[in-house]
């Protein structure tokens, strides 16, 4: 391992999403990770499918697309740690770890010997990230919390959606499960933090991580819309609340985004749409001005809009230095010249399909660069290297899978 983290050595207890995320970007900066999974099931997401892997024959192999998302750079153990001896085994791990990544429910480890408390003292420099739904106190604290649910209550579907009013106005999460993703991404940062803190002090910590304040801190100028304005924020369907025109539009042929971000790309836009008048009008020549005079100014901009298909927009205003783009479908997305230019689908050896496709890190170090040399693993791939990585004979490790220990 080469990377900025190739000293770190993280045991992932975590399952399904938030946790798998954080322990897959530790992955992408280096760290060792290691999964540790139920024996004969695995992570929860192992069977969210279809769709699945294929196999070079074209067969499903046993790993759902779900899963393959969140844990390439991984090794996978499986351990049955609700018994004694996959206990000991998990703190063994863990006694030589830099973190633990874990997202059971509140005092769910505790019964296992695998708490904070109980691993601090076997390893009182570790860095032990709790993901819970609510966090560790509170009234909602043992309630178990799923990203929908969050979505919900953390008020971001009320922001998301047509406005009311409109056909098909509701309520609408978004269209993947960003409040965990977020999560994963705040819980690296804040482990990386505590790594910092412990390289200095030689001292761990205990980093309480919850998705609904994940969902409240990243409401961001929608929160403080309220927070100043003493306004509750409605849904505006693809309109931003403080910038106009900033939204999608019909063209003759299908639809654009225009993303005007200041007077001088609006007066632009008006004399690419031919009706420069529009910025020099006292109620639309400011961004103020604007959004106080949305109802009246979007239809205008509406009407111009579906007078020409899309290719004369974005290429006109493109050129005219107006922001605005396409909204690509997934296959246009991994065909588009930027987005292959940039590397962001990679190809990985696989040990059951051959090779399978995944998405890349965002991240890009000029000097020690994300390796993807190890493919999301299978069930209990490197249970054996790892456990003789402890001192276990190649026997006793069998003789634990017989017992159905790992």
């Amino acid at each position: 391992m080469t990377g900025p983290l190739a000293h770190v050595r993280v045991l992932d207890l975590s399952r399904v999403l938030a946790g798998p995320w954080a322990g897959q970007m530790l992955a992408d900066l280096g760290a060792e990770v290691i999964k540790v999974e139920r024996p004969g099931a695995g992570d929860d997401t192992r069977g969210w499918g279809p769709p699945f892997l294929k196999d070079e024959a074209g067969n499903d192999t046993a790993e759902a697309a779900y899963y393959l998302s969140a844990n390439r750079g991984k090794r996978s153990v499986t351990i049955d740690f609700t018994q004694p001896q996959g206990q000991e085994l998990v703190r063994k791990l863990a006694a030589d770890a830099d973190v633990v990544i874990e997202n059971f429910k509140v005092g769910g480890l505790k019964k296992y010997g695998l708490d904070y408390a109980s691993l601090k003292a076997v390893n009182p420099s570790l860095v032990y990230c709790s993901i819970t739904g609510f966090g560790q106190d509170g009234p909602y604290a043992h309630r178990a919390g799923y990203d929908f649910m969050i979505q919900g209550m953390g008020g971001l579907m009320s922001l998301t959606g047509a406005p009311d009013g409109a056909p098909g106005a509701e309520p609408m999460k978004v269209g993947v499960a960003i409040t965990d993703i977020f999560t994963g991404m705040y819980a690296t940062s804040a482990i990386l933090a505590a790594l910092s803190y412990k390289e200095r002090t030689g001292e761990g910590q205990h980093i309480d991580m919850a998705l609904l304040d994940v969902q409240v801190a990243t409401l961001a100028n929608q929160a403080m819309n309220y927070l100043a304005g003493g306004m509750v924020p409605k849904r505006l369907g693809n309109a931003h609340p403080n910038i106009v025109p900033y939204q999608a539009f019909q063209t003759a042929d299908g639809y654009i985004i225009l993303a005007v971000g200041n007077d001088g790309q609006f007066a632009r836009f008006c004399a690419v749409a031919g009706q420069p008048e529009l910025a020099q009008d006292a109620r639309y020549a400011t961004n103020r001005a604007r959004v106080q005079n949305r109802d009246e100014l979007v239809p205008q901009i509406a009407e111009l809009i579906r007078a020409c298909p899309s290719a004369f927009w974005l290429e006109s205003l493109e050129a005219a230095g107006v922001p605005c783009g396409p909204i690509n479908t997934l296959d246009q997305v991994f065909a588009d010249p930027q987005v292959i230019h940039r590397g962001l689908k990679v190809s990985v050896p696989h040990p059951t399909a051959g090779h399978v496709d995944l998405v890349a890190s965002p991240m890009k170090f000029s000097a020690t660069p994300v390796a993807y040399d190890r493919a999301p693993p299978t069930l209990g791939q490197d249970t054996d290297a790892v456990l003789q990585g402890l001192g276990l004979a190649a026997d006793e490790v069998e003789r634990l899978r017989q017992a159905g220990i790992v």
